[in-house]
């Protein structure tokens, strides 16, 4: 099974290749960065207009490199206040090859309101590199191995955000 990613995120990567392989044999997946349109910081409703502007540019390079997949997919975080209080979140988009669609999203943690505007100026990844002077954190486990102490990674909110979005596609017409 050929999967597209858009993205060159190792993290993202290896999360989706773990959600996939739960579900489907012989998991290929590629990826492949692509711009999502929005903010470096999305924030709110940007964070799945993001996830789904990757899958619909990655489609779109798919086709003018000749490149067929069974699925695009895509992961886009961000900070979400529509709960009260502000979170950071992670939308994914599952497309499959004849254009069934489907989203999931991650479990969120909290983000201090006293580095929210700097957040908003910058991107959440750069305020965690300097707090927890790492560089590049979200390339990898992320800054929420940090802030959990190592029981929680990127790769892990990145594998249930897509276990989520699969429920559509596991499941046949009992789930559509």
């Amino acid at each position: 099974m050929k999967i597209l990613i858009g993205t060159k995120n190792p993290g993202k990567i290896e999360g989706a290749k773990q959600a996939f392989e739960k579900y489907f044999d012989k998991v290929e997946i590629e990826g492949i960065p692509v711009d999502s349109n929005v903010g470096d910081q999305p924030i709110n409703e940007e964070i799945l207009q993001g996830a789904k502007n990757r899958v619909k540019n990655l489609k779109e390079y798919a086709e003018n490199n000749n490149i067929k997949a069974d699925f695009y997919i895509s992961s886009e975080a961000g900070i979400t206040d529509y709960l009260g209080e502000w979170i950071d979140i992670n939308a994914v988009v599952v497309e499959d090859s004849k254009g069934f669609q489907s989203i999931g999203t991650s479990q969120g943690f909290p983000i201090p309101d006293k580095y929210i505007e700097e957040i908003k100026a910058t991107e959440l990844g750069k305020v965690m590199d300097k707090i927890f002077d790492g560089q590049e954190l979200g390339k990898g486990k992320g800054g929420i191995s940090y802030l959990t102490k190592n029981e929680v990674s990127r790769i892990d909110l990145t594998r249930t955000a897509f276990i989520m979005a699969l429920t559509k596609h596991i499941n046949g017409d009992i789930w559509r």
